[in-house]
């Protein structure tokens, strides 16, 4: 079986497609050639001149737990130093940026196609960053593990942009990291290495490619296949399984009951079956509480609508459970993780939401791939 050239790949071969000038690789364990070498071993083996790393959310190494990073380090394999950028933007981003003295900065981070994950977001604050301080930008582009053929849920409202969020993307936004960067359209030199032989009906197993795990609750592809949707979950009390072996597939609640199944399964979604379930998260909401809810088994991933899937769960759950279901998070969460009110505005009002998953056009913008 053939496999798709990544972005990574081709400027391990061929350090010609990259600008010369002292290189700062933006990268996480994600960042591996086929072979899973590595990126950062890779290119400096090939000549091309880095001198330094810089960590997103949930670290270089990818560690840390959400809304965690692993700091400022030095790269015990490279001997590099290594920048933490979580939680940096705007001038303190600059001056990290500029402190680390690099000319150009490469981004090598495998995205899932939600727009609330957040390395697209650590890409367009460096790319802000290198506009203002003239540097260059290089993207080498990976898959889009959910394909780019299909886009779900309404585009961003500017008045909700945050960290899961920055430009007004359908949730399930159906573009790659390049297409994005593209996309954004900084005032900065930017190039994107494109892939070789990727196309937007591809699935994840189509690519060749081995998955390595984005962060630390995305353990599979059938978790990003789900994520659009059940991250919605993120926002209530409900737990999205976090602390368990299968995130954002098992949904439960210490409160949900014998109806919450049927009442999913009623809905014949397409491309998905609820299975009754019991499970014990060991960490995160209702830690070491048994809570009784679904998990989620995609059977046709190509009809499989996540974000459908996702806000018909919650209209369910709000419904069944009204005196239980609270908001959780940071004020406004699942507004943010949505990208407007209106979902939250239906369900208070007892309102069925699915209305809003209408499949939107894909954003204005070039695309780089067939």
């Amino acid at each position: 079986m053939s496999y798709v050239r990544t972005g990574a790949e081709r400027l391990a071969a061929d350090p010609s497609l990259a600008p010369a000038g002292r290189a700062g690789l933006i990268t996480n364990p994600t960042g591996v050639l086929p072979d899973l070498t590595p990126t950062a071993d890779a290119l400096l083996a090939a000549g091309v001149p880095l001198t330094a790393l810089f960590g997103p959310e949930h670290g270089i190494r990818g560690t840390a737990q959400a809304g965690y990073a692993e700091g400022d380090a030095v790269d015990a394999r490279t001997g590099l130093p290594v920048y933490d950028t979580h939680k940096h933007d705007g001038d303190a981003l600059d001056e990290l940026v500029e402190r680390s003295g690099v000319d150009t900065l490469v981004f090598d981070i495998a995205d899932v196609g939600a727009r609330f994950y957040t390395y697209v977001w650590t890409m367009y604050d460096l790319l802000a960053s290198a506009a203002r301080l003239g540097l260059r930008f290089v993207v080498l582009d990976r898959p889009n593990p959910l394909g780019g053929a299909v886009t779900e849920g309404p585009p961003l409202d500017p008045a909700f942009a945050s960290f899961v969020g920055r430009f007004p993307l359908p949730l399930r936004h159906g573009r790659t990291a390049g297409e994005l960067a593209t996309l954004f359209g900084f005032d900065a030199d930017l190039r994107v290495i494109t892939m070789r032989g990727w196309r937007r009906d591809m699935t994840f197993a189509d690519t060749g490619l081995p998955w390595v795990m984005p962060s630390v609750n995305m353990p599979t592809t059938d978790t990003a296949l789900v994520y659009p949707g059940t991250g919605l979950f993120e926002g209530t009390s409900f737990s999205e399984g976090r602390g368990t072996t299968r995130p954002f597939e098992l949904i439960g609640a210490p409160y949900a009951d014998e109806r919450f199944a049927p009442a999913l399964a009623a809905l014949g979604l397409p491309g998905v079956r609820f299975r009754e379930t019991w499970f014990t998260p060991t960490f995160h909401k209702h830690a070491g509480v048994p809570v009784r809810g679904v998990q989620l088994h995609v059977h046709d991933p190509q009809a499989f609508r996540p974000v459908l899937t996702g806000v018909s769960m919650l209209h369910v759950a709000r419904t069944l459970y009204p005196e239980h279901l609270e908001w959780w998070g940071p004020e406004h969460f699942l507004d943010h993780l949505w990208g407007s009110g209106t979902l939250t505005r239906c369900l208070e009002a007892g309102e069925d939401p699915r209305g809003l998953c209408a499949e939107p056009a894909p954003p204005d913008g070039p695309l780089l791939y067939g």
